[in-house]
């Protein structure tokens, strides 16, 4: 059982079955809509052999688009 916690997903509970083998250490999920696409990863954390939680990575900072970048 995977438990997904923040962002879009949180909540979501998904039941997978072992011959499906050892879930992803990393998500992506991609939400697409009318304006820009965004982008949440989930970080996989086990708690037991057959659970785990994703928690949504955190967003890098990136400068704003009037703040020089350091080269």
């Amino acid at each position: 059982m995977l438990l997904f916690v923040g962002g879009p997903l949180d909540g979501r509970v998904e039941i997978r079955e072992a011959r499906h083998g050892e879930p992803l250490p990393t998500i992506t999920h991609v939400h697409l809509h009318g304006g820009p696409k965004v982008v949440h990863r989930y970080d996989l954390q086990a708690l037991t052999d057959s659970a785990g939680v994703y928690t949504l990575r955190p967003r890098a900072q990136q400068p704003a688009r009037d703040e020089p970048v350091a080269e």
